[in-house]
């Protein structure tokens, strides 16, 4: 399951669609909208992406995973854009395999690579202001 959507992720969906009777471990990370960047309050924030870029990026990390750790049964990539407020899920990303540590191995595979990648922005809307940034760090 590789998605980009502008309506609210479903985390149970996004780990069921990874359950395999093959796999022993199944990795999640859930990235929410903080109240705070630095010293500053966060109101919103404001995802927007090349579409069609975005999803293919997704799908050539997806891939890498497999070539990295071919024990990984299945991955899920999910991101959002569009509005979001504090609290709200941004990402979900899922990967189940036999054992724990290629579950998490890829799992952060997956948010470092996408963070660095994929074609997604963020407006931060503060009280006092706002900026655009990449999706990472």
């Amino acid at each position: 399951m590789i998605q980009l959507t502008d309506q609210p992720i479903d985390i149970a969906q996004a780990i069921a669609s990874v359950q395999a009777a093959q796999a022993g471990a199944v990795n999640a990370f859930i990235g929410t909208v903080r109240n705070h960047t630095a010293a500053r309050k966060v109101v919103r924030l404001e995802f927007e992406a090349y579409d069609t870029m975005a999803v293919r990026e997704m799908e050539k990390i997806a891939a890498a995973v497999k070539e990295k750790w071919p024990s990984v049964a299945h991955v899920a990539i999910q991101h959002r854009t569009g509005v979001l407020g504090v609290g709200e899920v941004a990402v979900v990303i899922a990967v189940s395999a036999p054992h724990r540590q290629e579950a998490f191995e890829a799992c952060r595979y997956i948010i470092d690579t996408l963070k660095q990648t994929v074609p997604i922005w963020k407006k931060e809307i503060f009280e006092d202001g706002e900026v655009w940034v990449a999706a990472h760090p």
